[in-house]
């Protein structure tokens, strides 16, 4: 038996995706004060959380909410003007708003400060010349008669018209007055049923934009008309009057209509998403099965059922889905909030957002990002000062981007401050007996260092970083998520980390092969090609294992022996090749079997540290094959080659 939705639940989450983009919209307006719309959107912003709060028992949001509002409507009106002491208030306002939603009762007494602090603001922050302009603007208004109708429905789904008639006197209404020429009599009279009507003059006038505020919540169904209160110079000016209100209702319905949707708890998603892993297993279980007959009814029935189970796990697998801009427009705070106390001037810029992975995906890849960002701003970005004198622009830059590469996402967050200095890091490294000062390692080898797990090169600890905490779980988690992290630096013009990820953590597609009397899946977003393996590879006498591909060499690891199989091998072994990072790698398989959709089992908690694998799979047959985590593999398939080379050495010798 499914739940009812909770109500104050469904307040929670439509609170929280305002407060989101009430933040947005008033960091947009830090970059563009003049921009009249984004005031505007976020005084609906602030109008409908008031609204929802009170409907909801919220009465602690309602009445804060109301001030901040009323401070904000003077910017609206023109009568205080945007800066960034303002923004950076109001963003202290919409985190106190999520406080007293979060824990009603217990941040009530830290809202008043913050009011306090805003209505100096703005009353200070006035400007002379738009207040003036105002002034003026409401000086010139027509005098206008408001007419309107609630939905029929409105009493029944929660409004309160007393609420909208007070908010209609707030905006200046000189009478209100009731029609009741549509009343039915009380054996008809349906005690949850709107009858009413009403009538308000406005003798100083009142905007369309302002009545379309007071209604956005019962603006569907409604009837409403707007006509000055005087004879018309000219009919134009009625419908120019009129329309505008009108208009902007029918646009916002069309709107609504075009690109409804539904909110879906989370866990329903994963739930489903599970159970079409399961019809996945089930259906390749009946392939097999059908395979092994001649019943042409069945394999036709076995090939309908393939195609509609991947049609709903592409359908699947679509919803979960999410534009990565979701995720990038909460670090814009972040990058607002470090520049201020860093003193640092920052440029944000992001692209890609557009870009779409997983939801689990993008959920563990917020605290990874927060650290490089953190690191980027900083340890990356030098002070003003100091880019002065390397010729550089006051304002620094950091760059968060997305993109597709094949079947995975590159994340790269980018800066361009000093670089990193390979010989602070490796005599760092020596320091903290990481190194041994003989042993030679590439620039790309020293920054992976960094990940180690306590190490750090900054010089002093800040309340940001310093410590060598983070940089080593950003890598574990990346890790977790099958994905890989690498460094590129420039001395002097900045530090690039790009990250890879596959597209989704539960159904990929894959290549199933033996090695031994054991069969593995391959994910075949890693694989580029498959060659015969011959009969004498380049290399061989030197240790390493190497494939002439086109004129290319390319390395291969034989997996019989990474696995220690001891069943007999196959005559004609094949080779995978795969693709991790910018390196090409083969694989020596006994067989390859063919492509499955493979459904990813997390592996327990007794395995999670075996690095060859990223986790299982349920085969049609119902045994267990292992996914390779092709980057794992080719680390270890290498530390392996290089064990080998040294024992060949140690017998020449």
């Amino acid at each position: 038996m499914t739940q009812s939705a909770d109500p104050a639940e469904t307040f929670r989450q439509e609170a929280r995706d305002l407060l989101d983009g009430l933040e947005q919209t008033l960091l947009d307006l830090e970059q563009d004060p003049g921009d009249g719309a984004l005031v505007d959107a976020s005084f609906r912003a602030l109008h409908t959380l008031k609204g929802s709060g009170a409907m909801f028992g919220y009465d602690e949001v309602a009445d804060f909410v109301h001030e901040f509002e009323t401070a904000f409507d003077r910017v609206r009106k023109g009568k205080a003007a945007i800066s960034p002491g303002l923004v950076r208030i109001a963003l202290a306002a919409g985190d106190h708003i999520a406080d007293l939603i979060a824990a009603p009762g217990r941040h009530a007494a830290e809202g008043a400060p913050i009011l306090e602090a805003l209505r100096e603001t703005v009353d200070t922050g006035a400007g002379a010349a738009s207040g003036e302009a105002a002034a003026a603007a409401e000086a010139s208004a027509e005098s206008v008669r408001l007419r309107f109708r609630l939905p029929p429905d409105a009493i029944a789904f929660g409004t309160d018209p007393l609420l909208l008639l007070d908010e209609l006197r707030e905006l200046g209404a000189d009478s209100i007055v009731a029609l009741t020429d549509r009343l039915p009599g009380l054996e008809e009279m349906d005690p949850n049923g709107t009858y009413l009507g009403w009538e308000a003059c406005f003798e100083a006038g009142v905007s369309p934009a302002q009545i379309d505020d007071v209604f956005m919540f019962v603006r569907d169904g409604m009837e409403l008309t707007l006509e000055p209160l005087r004879p018309p110079k000219a009919a134009e000016e009625i419908s120019d009057t009129a329309a505008p209100a009108d208009a902007a209702r029918r646009g916002r319905e069309a709107e609504g209509r075009a690109a409804s949707s539904l909110r879906v708890p989370a866990e329903r998603l994963d739930e489903l998403m599970d159970r079409v892993g399961e019809l996945v297993i089930a259906q390749s279980r009946l392939a097999q099965i059908a395979s092994a007959g001649e019943d042409l009814n069945l394999k036709a029935v076995v090939e309908e059922l393939e195609r509609l189970s991947s049609g709903l796990r592409d359908t699947t697998m679509g919803i979960r889905m999410v534009p990565i801009g979701t995720l990038f427009s909460r670090f814009r705070r972040l990058v607002h909030d470090l520049s201020g106390e860093l003193g640092k001037e920052i440029d944000f810029v992001t692209s890609g957002e557009e870009t779409e992975l997983d939801k689990t995906m993008i959920e563990r890849l917020a605290d990874p990002l927060v650290h490089l960002i953190r690191n980027a701003i900083d340890h990356g970005v030098e002070a003003p000062g100091a880019r002065g004198h390397a010729g550089k622009p006051a304002r620094g830059r950091v760059r968060l981007s997305a993109a597709h590469t094949g079947a995975e996402v590159a994340i790269t967050i980018a800066d361009d401050g000093a670089g990193l200095d390979p010989a602070r890091i490796r005599a760092k490294a020596e320091q903290n007996g990481l190194l041994m000062p003989e042993q030679k390692l590439t620039d790309q080898e020293l920054y992976q260092l960094v990940f180690h797990p306590g190490f750090s090169t900054a010089s002093e600890v800040t309340s940001i970083s310093g410590r060598g905490v983070g940089m080593d779980v950003v890598k574990r988690t990346i890790e977790g998520l099958r994905g890989s992290i690498e460094l590129t630096s420039t001395p002097g013009q900045g530090t690039v980390a790009t990250l890879r990820l596959p597209l989704t953590l539960a159904i990929i597609e894959s290549m199933l092969v033996q090695v031994g009397a054991g069969r593995y899946a391959i994910p075949l977003s890693a694989v580029e090609e498959c060659v015969e393996l011959p009969a004498a590879p380049e290399g061989r006498e030197t240790g390493r294992n190497f494939l002439n591909i086109r004129g290319r060499l390319v390395p291969f690891l034989r997996l019989r022996e990474l696995f220690s199989t001891r069943a007999e091998r196959a005559e004609h072994q094949k080779v995978v090749i795969v693709s991790a990072g910018e390196a090409r790698v083969g694989m020596v398989v006994d067989q390859i079997i063919g492509n499955s959709q493979t459904v990813i089992k997390s592996l327990s908690k007794l395995h999670a540290d075996v690095e060859t694998f990223s986790g299982a799979t349920i085969l049609g047959d119902g045994t267990v094959a292992m996914i390779l985590d092709v980057a794992a593999l080719v680390g270890f398939g290498q530390a392996y080659e290089s064990r080998l080379r040294g024992e060949q050495l140690e017998r020449v010798a």
